[in-house]
């Protein structure tokens, strides 16, 4: 495996760029979320295009613009398409010998690959696709937490709280905000989180897309389960990793996002 910087046009926008090569026909093409760089957080992303490579399988990465080291403007993830598909067309251009391309992207990049109809791509893996009708706000794009939660999430946490004597002895000793706690139930107690239209837009974009699609969805993350609640759960394509957080950086949930995405990979 070999590491390779390197820089691509995008229009007239340079856009900065790694490659992890290996010999496998099937590569990874790793769109990255909010306003990260292309290592992702902790360097999560270039630890994760590493193992794929090591397995064989060779992964491009980038910067997109406005973004890291790329130049231009950021037009954030509704404004990626142009950048992802030249990415791409480096990518097939760097290792001609590659037939197939899996797209992964995780928050708002998942969303883009879905708004760009895969975006040329062969199939997609999509985790925590984000669908809220406004731009991921923190480092993590996790869903902040005065955003809408998925009602259903809501009645799971009191649920487990209840079952927990040490929050019901809180709560005896006057130790939980009231105001708080009504507000949570009345949450809680609604059927549906309010509509999305970037969620409908979305799906239409994915709609024709010919190629497989895998969503992976972790559970302790409220963006994924609001995801969950507007796309539907009955969806076969989805997968759920316990107890994983928005960016999976348990030892458990990286391990699990690996084989999901070799699964994939694979074919």
């Amino acid at each position: 495996m070999s590491r390779i910087p390197l820089t691509f046009q995008s229009g007239r926008t340079r856009l900065a760029a790694t490659l992890d090569a290996a010999p496998g026909a099937t590569g990874v093409l790793l769109v990255t979320g909010g306003n990260e760089v292309r290592a992702g957080a902790f360097s999560g992303q270039a630890q994760m295009a590493a193992r794929i490579a090591r397995a064989g399988f060779p992964v491009f990465r980038f910067d997109r613009s406005g973004t890291g080291d790329s130049d231009g403007e950021n037009a954030g993830f509704e404004g990626s398409r142009a950048d992802i598909e030249a990415a791409l067309l480096t990518f097939r251009t760097m290792v001609p010998a590659m037939t197939r391309v899996v797209g992964l992207g995780n928050c708002d990049a998942a969303s883009a690959l879905m708004l760009a109809g895969g975006a040329g791509c062969d199939a997609l893996v999509l985790s925590n696709p984000w669908t809220i009708d406004s731009r991921p706000a923190n480092v993590a794009n996790e869903a902040p937490a005065g955003e809408a939660q998925a009602p259903e999430a809501v009645r799971a946490r009191y649920l487990a709280k209840l079952k927990d004597p040490r929050e019901i002895a809180r709560l005896l000793r006057g130790g939980v905000d009231l105001r708080k706690l009504i507000g949570g139930l009345k949450q809680a107690a609604r059927t549906a989180p309010p509509p999305s239209s970037l969620a409908e837009a979305m799906r239409q974009g994915i709609e024709p897309f010919a190629g497989e699609v895998t969503f992976l969805i972790a559970t302790a993350d409220r963006t994924g389960q609001l995801f969950e609640s507007r796309w539907g759960k009955d969806d076969p394509r989805i997968r759920r990793c316990a107890e994983a957080s928005h960016a999976f950086v348990e030892p458990h949930a990286r391990d699990w996002l690996f084989d999901q995405v070799l699964a994939v990979v694979r074919g």
